[in-house]
């Protein structure tokens, strides 16, 4: 039980480094997987969201730590567990992000990281519907398609924020995402594209690559100061592998600050209360925790129609399907929201700091029935919020949960804008586009006039997208984790490349940034193999 690379994750990033890394035959390459396979058949069917988050089967179902800045609710937190990690489970949304984002990361020192450093490997491994060009890549392995269904109150909300200052664009992943438009979705021909679909089945084949599943890492282990492999608990019982050259932790900005943790690498006081040896004193590790949190606002709506009234009877249902075996279109293709736009929350802000996801459909939170009234919700979120959380270890125990704590809206900057996207949010159901529509607000409530009270509406209706980034930080700091080739500081043969190395979260939705972030921690590893 030897190899040269040992990736812990099978989760997007585990997967592009495990397609990268066994490309030289030379090599072997040992990837491990928590969870199960990605054989379950709600994973393909694009609407299988709706069945996958918040099943054991293919979903952790974590739950963070009471929010203050939330009421002290508990929010589920669902991260993928099973081949595919989140890509297996999440909204399919292709997002880069913005210039910004990325010259940020090159301006605290993080050699490689600007926007014209990352943009040539973002089209590498994109495979885009429109073919190749100045923004795109074609015949990469992450398909990126257009939308499959089209809804009249949606073309109608994209005009009434036009009207409200909003243009709309043809898409997000140009650089500068002020504008509204229709997501682009990793789906091909109205099938899930998932990072094992992408990247880890077509590189399976090879005789350098082996895949474990339902194999728990117990923690990373070191000789001195340098990783030499990992314990594994699998169902063989439990193993010791060696890596003759890197360990490679691709757990996810929950689960690599966890296995560290674990294994002796972190906050040395936080390490010695939940009984874990102590290492390496890293404070990093675990801190820095980011996401973006969404502000659902729900608006009844008529004469048109919306996937309440469809999702509402026997023959509906029927048709949705029927629609989806023979065409690959119609709502079984959607991710959870279509339409989105960006703004800023007011003039000050350098760059749009606000985004819309807006969905043909409402229900009270995600996993309860749809209501029964047409209704749409324009959920808003702070792009680059200021309040900071983290992940902790509870035990020594590598199979309990970690305590997550996102600490939301806990400063007063980002309470401000949660306040400034809910009156905005207000200035484009009133616009004329919608006007033939009749929306009339029932969350929060039109009552709600105040900075006070929509404050304390935010905090009601608050809830995560489940954009975890973070908690390794690549920099130079005293609270970085890793350096700029994505290396543990002070442990050698160790590196994190998954999103929790981001320093500040990016504008939107994660997944494409991670499939980045690999190919990037790829291209460093393999400088050094012949």
């Amino acid at each position: 039980m030897e190899y040269d690379y040992i990736i812990v994750g099978a989760g997007t990033a585990g997967c592009v480094l495990a397609n990268r890394l066994s490309a030289n035959k030379d090599t072997s390459v040992m990837l491990i997987e928590a969870g199960g396979k990605d054989d379950y058949f709600w994973i393909d069917i694009p609407i299988g969201y709706l069945y996958t988050i918040g099943n054991p089967r293919t979903d952790w179902c974590y739950e963070t730590e009471p929010e203050p800045g939330l009421a002290g609710q508990r929010i589920g937190y669902a991260r993928g567990k099973v081949l595919g990690g989140c890509s297996s489970i999440n909204a399919m949304i292709y997002m880069r992000g913005q210039r910004s984002d990325y010259d940020h990361w090159a301006q605290l020192g993080n050699r490689g990281w600007s926007w014209d450093d990352v943009l040539p490997v973002f089209k590498r491994s994109e495979d885009y519907q429109h073919g190749a060009d100045e923004y795109h890549g074609a015949g990469g392995e992450l398909r990126v398609e257009e939308r499959r269904v089209s809804w009249e109150i949606l073309d109608a909300w994209r005009a009434a924020a036009a009207e409200c200052g909003i243009p709309p664009i043809d898409e997000f992943n140009r650089g500068d995402n002020f504008g509204a438009a229709y997501f682009q979705v990793n789906q091909r021909r109205g099938r899930r594209c998932s990072a094992t679909k992408a990247f880890l089945r077509p590189a399976q084949h090879r005789a350098n690559l082996k895949v474990m599943t339902d194999a728990l890492v117990e923690g990373v282990r070191l000789d001195g100061r340098r990783a030499c492999g990992v314990a594994v608990r699998s169902k063989a019982g439990r193993l010791e592998i060696k890596a003759r050259q890197e360990v490679v932790l691709a757990a996810g900005a929950i689960g690599s600050p966890q296995i560290l943790q674990l294994s002796g690498i972190g906050p040395g006081e936080m390490l010695r209360k939940r009984g874990a040896p102590i290492i390496h004193d890293l404070p990093g590790v675990g801190e820095n925790l980011q996401d973006h949190l969404q502000v659902r606002s729900i608006y009844k709506v008529s004469h048109t129609r919306t996937l309440n009234r469809q999702a509402r009877t026997l023959a509906g249902k029927a048709a949705m399907a029927l629609e989806y075996i023979l065409h690959r279109t119609g709502p079984l293709t959607m991710p959870p929201s279509q339409l989105g736009a960006f703004a800023k929350s007011d003039p000050e802000q350098p760059f749009a700091n606000i985004e819309w996801h807006v969905q043909p459909l409402s229900l009270d939170k995600f996993g309860e029935p749809l209501h029964r009234f047409d209704a749409i919700t324009p959920t808003v979120c702070n792009l680059r919020p200021s309040s900071r959380g983290h992940v902790r270890i509870k035990s020594a125990d590598p199979a309990a949960a970690p305590a997550i704590t996102l600490n939301y809206l806990a400063t007063e900057a980002d309470r401000q804008v949660a306040v400034a996207g809910l009156r905005f949010t207000r200035r484009i159901m009133a616009a004329p586009a919608l006007k033939p529509f009749e929306p009339r607000e029932w969350k929060p409530g039109p009552e709600l006039t105040t900075d006070e009270a929509l404050g304390q509406a935010a905090a009601a209706l608050g809830t995560t997208i489940f954009h975890p980034v973070g908690t390794c930080k690549m920099g130079r700091d005293a609270l970085a984790v890793v350096d700029d080739r994505l290396r543990v500081h002070g442990v050698e043969g160790l590196r994190v490349i998954d999103a929790s190395i981001m320093p500040r979260i990016t504008s939107g939705n994660t997944n494409a940034p991670t499939v980045m972030i690999a190919e990037k921690g790829a291209e460093f590893m393999l400088e050094r193999t012949p």
